[in-house]
This record gives C-alpha cells, structure tokens and sequence, in this order.
C-alpha cells in the first residue's frame, strides 16, 4: 500500500512508470513494494539476503511468479552475477529502509550504475540516523523501544545500556555501524556520479499511516533547508538519483 500510495507516485513526477520496465529491489523482504511495480505492468526481479523472508514471498506472490513477471535472488548484493542472475538491466532500482542496514555503502551506490540501463534511475526512502528512532530502538523488547535519540548516546554508554535490557547488542550497535545521515548519503551520490532528479523530506513518514493511523506530512521548507539540524526532526527521506552523463 505505501508503495502504490506514495512510492510509485514520488517516481513518477519525474520518471513515469511505462509496461515492461525492470525493476530490481535491493533488499525486497517478502515482495510488497515489488508487487505494486507488478501491478502497473513492470517486470521484477528483488535480491533479499534473508531467505525465509523470500519462502514467504514466494507464497503470497506465486502467480506473479509463475507467469514471469517478478522472480528472487537469495543472496548478499554483493555477490549477484549481473548477467546470471539479473539477466539484464533495469530501468529502476528500489531501496527501501535499506540502505541504512549496508556496509560499504559507497561501493554499493557506485556499483549499482552496471545495473541501470542509460537514463535508468535508483530511488532511496530511508530514516536519517540522527531521526528519533534512527536506530531502530522500536525493535526493542524493553522500555529502551520507547525513548527517542538513545541511539545517540556514546557508543560505550549505549552498549552497556542494551546490555543491562537484555538486547541484542551486536544487531543494535551494527545498525549504528551503518545508519547514514542526509549529508552523509547526499555527499556520497555526487561523489559516485550522480545527480539528484527529486527529493522529498518528510517529518512523518509516510509508512506510519498503516503503523499509527498518522498521514505522512512534508518537512517544512525552512527546516529542510538547515544542514544537519534537519535530520533531527526529519522521520523519512526519498531520493530519485540518476547517474550523471560524465560519470
């Protein structure tokens, strides 16, 4: 629902959805954002590490399997065959709530351009890690889940604070390893080659409609404009990058 609501629209005032594009999804979980691209006539292909997340796919999806039209890869990104496993490029590719979960994640971003078919684009949503949940503390089985900006703390405080709760410790601080701030991911996509077809900051993610009944609502101009002090207050940003032609 997201995707169909809010995803595919986002692309689309920049780069129209036409039947027959490709689409690859980096990290696709159990197929939902894909399917949304399946249903306007796209053809998909998602890559997803966690296999028993793909079993489930392949149970709510098996006719669009079947027919052709969307297929899996279970496997680290890092270790896809272009030609084996994609058979081909793409016309889009989809990130979404990933790219704060990737290691090395200029080699990613500069790698994905062998994906794209020229003029191709790769879109973004994630939480900025400076957000009030970045960390994703909401995973959480204790009170820790409920208490904005802890993630920020010290690395040593914050370790030995999950520790004492009974967290996953090694998960909790990789996810600090890996989250990524606006100036962070916008400094990385030039020095990469690209360019940035759209933007959009949101002070309420758009996904906690479903979560918490709460419309999506856009960041105020000003506060977008202010570096840094924009990933405090800013739940969810979405990115259209395209690769620039001397890159």
């Amino acid at each position: 629902m997201n995707a169909e609501k809010y995803v595919i629209p986002f692309i689309e005032e920049k780069f129209p959805l036409q039947p027959g594009m490709r689409v690859l999804e980096i990290g696709c979980g159990e197929g939902g954002v894909l399917k949304a691209f399946i249903n306007r006539g796209c053809e998909g292909v998602g890559v997803e590490l966690d296999a028993p997340r793909i079993d489930h796919a392949r149970e709510y999806l098996p006719d669009d399997i079947a027919a052709g039209r969307l297929r899996f890869v279970v496997k680290d990104i890092y270790l896809v065959d272009i030609e084996k496993d994609f058979s081909g490029l793409f016309d889009i590719i989809l990130l979404k709530d990933v790219i704060e979960h990737i290691h090395d994640q200029p080699k990613l971003i500069g790698w994905m351009k062998k994906f794209l078919k020229p003029g191709g684009i790769i879109f973004f949503g994630f939480p900025p890690w400076y957000m009030p949940f970045g960390g994703h503390q909401q995973i959480c089985k204790s009170k820790i889940s409920r208490l904005p900006y802890i993630h920020l703390l010290p690395g040593s405080l914050y370790k030995a604070i999950l520790k004492n709760r009974k967290e996953n410790v090694e998960e909790m601080m990789e996810i600090r390893e890996t989250g990524i701030s606006i100036e962070r991911f916008e400094r990385i996509c030039r020095e990469q080659g690209y360019g940035f077809l759209d933007k959009r900051h949101y002070l309420l993610n758009p996904i906690y409609e479903w979560k918490f009944g709460w419309k999506p609502k856009k960041q105020l101009g000003l506060i977008k404009a202010i570096p840094f002090f924009r990933n405090f207050l800013t739940t969810c940003v979405y990115y259209c990058i395209q690769s620039t032609p001397d890159s």
